[in-house]
């Protein structure tokens, strides 16, 4: 086995940060084009037109989030390849690594399945925001069609304000939550966004550095060692196979408990 050189972890909290701006940005547009509509008197014709412009800035975010994601996890799939040039002394700089870095036919097609997945999950977050805030104003709308019809167009009284802010209310909420995952868990759009690609980004960089290894024979890697508080630290320094052929009485990586490891 080759002698193992551990350089610091990549982390992408900078990256990070700028895709929830995007969903931080889009969220506070679609707020504003939501406390124009007049929910006393609700038209068509004003409904339609809010509905339009939410729709521009869901593609918008969509386009924007898109270019993140094919910039930025071929970019942990490279921090990866390094990370494995590196551990088996092909060389000894993170600069000389990144000038000799290519991807093997492995991590070509996880890039590509990387990529694809984190636009789906992401694509979701927007499709959700989309049909939640349309059933919202179509509820809303309803609800000032009912409240005119049953107490005229006197929006004076405590009774019609309380509807009305009610009516807001749901509306913000309608933005606020994007999607409920497998667990019944509801998350805020750019919560959710934040932790799908951080896992993502994370899970793409071991997985390439695995590829790297596995291409230039390593079989065997060493979990990283950084103090860890949580159970993760019980695996800190082993040895694992990358492969379960490998030789050898050690645990197989693909097959670490992961509430354990790599969460």
């Amino acid at each position: 086995m080759a002698d193992f050189r551990e350089i610091p972890t990549p982390t992408y909290d900078h990256d990070i940060r700028q895709l929830v701006r995007y969903y931080e940005k889009a969220l506070q547009d679609i707020r504003l084009e939501l406390e124009r509509i007049d929910l006393t008197k609700m038209q068509r014709a004003n409904v339609l037109a809010t509905q339009k412009e939410i729709t521009l800035i869901l593609a918008e975010l969509d386009e924007s989030v898109g270019a993140w994601i094919t910039t930025f996890i071929p970019r942990a799939a490279e921090d990866g390849v390094v990370r494995s040039i590196i551990a088996l002394g092909v060389v000894e700089t993170i600069d000389e690594a990144r000038k000799i870095v290519s991807f093997n036919r492995f991590n070509r097609e996880l890039i590509k399945t990387a990529v694809a997945d984190t636009q789906n999950d992401l694509l979701q977050v927007s499709q959700n925001i989309d049909r939640k805030v349309r059933n919202a104003i179509r509820e809303a709308t309803a609800e000032s069609i009912r409240s005119n019809l049953t107490r005229g167009n006197n929006t004076t009284t405590p009774i019609v304000r309380d509807i009305i802010a009610d009516m807001r209310k749901r509306l913000g909420d309608a933005v606020n939550t994007g999607i409920i995952d497998a667990a019944g868990r509801r998350w805020n759009p750019k919560v959710y966004a934040e932790m799908v690609v951080r896992t993502k980004m994370a899970h793409t960089q071991r997985e390439s550095a695995i590829n790297e290894a596995l291409g230039r024979d390593a079989n065997y890697g060493v979990i990283s060692s950084h103090g860890a508080k949580d159970a993760c630290r019980g695996w800190e320094g082993k040895v694992v196979k990358l492969t379960p052929d490998a030789e050898g009485d050690f645990p197989y990586v693909g097959t670490l408990p992961r509430r354990e490891i790599f969460h």
